[in-house]
């Protein structure tokens, strides 16, 4: 009977042994840094913009990094400027507002990446592409 007793207090030893030295190598690696986050490449900043059609029968994107210095959003300058001017509040863009027709051809637009450090996962649905370049002004007229 001895034997059997000492099984259950084996795996419960075991078990705390192992807890202990998982919280030890976890709080080392924030401390210090994961090893494997050295190897990894830089993330790209700035933002992956693409406008989609229906069913995603087509697609297109850039990057744009704010200030626009590698020029690949075609209206880069201005884009960072309306971005800057709602904090990356990609909901409370001013747009350039005008008159469109009510032709039902869908655009789904993202922005995915970062905006001044902070995550940006964006995604909204737009009846047609004047009123998405009508809300969103230079942002996704690429």
């Amino acid at each position: 009977m001895p034997q059997a007793r000492r099984v259950p207090r084996l795996a419960a030893l075991t078990a705390a042994v192992l807890a202990a030295l998982t919280a030890a190598v976890l709080a080392a690696l924030a401390a210090t840094g994961s090893p494997a986050a050295a190897d990894r490449p830089p993330r790209e900043r700035g933002l992956f913009l693409t406008v989609s059609g229906a069913s995603d029968t087509w697609i297109r994107g850039v990057r744009l990094t704010c200030p626009d210095t590698r020029g690949t959003h075609p209206h880069g300058a201005a884009a960072c400027a309306a971005l800057t001017e709602v904090d990356g509040n990609l909901e409370a863009l001013p747009g350039e507002p005008r008159p469109c027709t009510k032709q039902y051809n869908p655009v789904t637009v993202e922005a995915k990446g970062d905006w001044n450090g902070r995550p940006v996962d964006w995604h909204k649905a737009f009846p047609n592409a004047c009123v998405l370049d009508s809300e969103t002004g230079p942002v996704f007229r690429f």
